[in-house]
This record gives structure tokens, sequence and C-alpha cells, in this order.
């Protein structure tokens, strides 16, 4: 069903809103670019008019984060140098889905280890993004981690931006009134810190969804 202006309406009243699986004709695709971990892909796309539009856009493994909350509510953060904004930023724990098909739990129980050297008994989903759809198809699953406690065992070796690593942990309330003042920046922990705050009014943090919960914009192993 379409509005006036011929756009497609929006869901019906009381319906909410639902993401839905769509692809479009594509009539050509190549790659001009093929880096270590991701690429650029050049699409030629069919628009609803017929007309055919050129889309470029980053191809990308997908990542995982965790947003890691201890008993004092306070949130594990790291602070990394980023070149490519060329600020340090504060950030949670995070990192690529480097085999096809990984068990994102997986990869985010090597990543609180690897950065912060710390485990967690509680997992659960707190939410699942896109970046930036418009031009990257990475996907990110953000991890809620409780029950914190150090790692047994040496600590991962780091090396280049990881070895300038700072970590902290910060009350939640603080993170938030930073993200609201323009003081902190970074997509995942700006959407965990206010994805979690949302979810205690929502049913609770138990009722987020348990942390092998589906994941069809990266399909994986059990």
């Amino acid at each position: 069903m379409a509005d006036r202006g011929g756009r497609a309406a929006g869901p019906a009243d009381g319906q909410a809103p639902r993401d839905v699986p769509r692809q479009w004709r594509v009539t050509a695709s190549e790659t001009p670019f093929e880096g270590a971990k991701t690429s650029v892909r050049t699409d030629r796309v069919v628009m609803p008019d017929g007309s055919v539009a050129v889309r470029d856009y980053q191809v990308h493994p997908g990542s995982v984060a965790v947003l890691a909350l201890d008993e004092r509510d306070r949130v594990l953060v790291i602070s990394q140098y980023r070149h490519p904004v060329r600020h340090k930023l504060w950030e949670i724990p995070a990192g690529l889905l480097d085999v096809p098909g990984e068990n994102p739990l997986s990869a985010a129980r090597r990543e609180l280890y690897e950065e912060a050297h710390v485990e967690a008994e509680d997992w659960r989903v707190l939410i699942d993004i896109y970046t930036s759809p418009g031009g990257s198809d990475e996907a990110v699953r953000i991890f809620l981690a409780r029950g914190l406690s150090d790692a047994e065992g040496e600590r991962f070796e780091v090396s280049d931006e990881e070895a300038d690593m700072e970590v902290a942990r910060v009350p939640l309330a603080q993170l938030v009134r930073g993200v609201l003042a323009g003081d902190l920046h970074n997509n995942c922990l700006a959407t965990a810190v206010m994805a979690l705050t949302a979810a205690r009014t929502e049913g609770g943090l138990d009722a987020l969804r348990p942390a092998e919960a589906p994941w069809p914009a990266r399909p994986f192993e059990a």
C-alpha cells in the first residue's frame, strides 16, 4: 500500500514496525578493492521505477561487542586509538567475526578475555544492529555480560593500537550522561548503554533474548 506520494505506507495503527528482508535485482557486481578483512563492492541495482543506480558499499564479516556490567552497576570500557576518526575513543570490548559461521557468543567471550582479561557467567543478547546500512553491510550483535570475574592464566599479548589501550569500569549512569552530552561517540558503546537503560524499563534484563538466539543477519553454528 502506498501514500499519495507513491511511497510505501508504514505499519497499520497499533502494529509494531519490523524490518523485513528484501532483495532488489542486481544487474552487475564487482569488487574494486579487497582488503585483509573487508572489501568494497559496486552493485548496479534496479530501482522501483526501472532505472539502474550504482551503489558502492563495504562488505564486512560482522562483529560482536560486549557490555560487561559488574555488581556495582559499572560498565567495563576500553580506550583505544581509532585512526580513521583521529580520536582515542572509549568503547566496549568488540571484535570481528573472523571465521564464516562463527558462533557470536564464542567470539564475544574471546574478545572480553583478550581485551580485558575478564570472564562472565551470565550472557544475553542486548541488541542487534547494522552500524551504517547506507554504506556497509556490517552487522553487530551486542551482548550483555554479567557475573564478571578475572580470567585465569596469562593475559593475551596485544600489539598495534591495542598495546595502547586503557581499561576502566565506569558507572552506567555516567556513560549515559556522556553520550547525551556529546562526549562519547563510539556507536556500540552509545547504543549498548542506551539499550540497557531502556531494557530495565521494558521487562527487565532477565527478559532479554538468550545468548544463543537466532541472528538472521549472520547465521551461525550452535
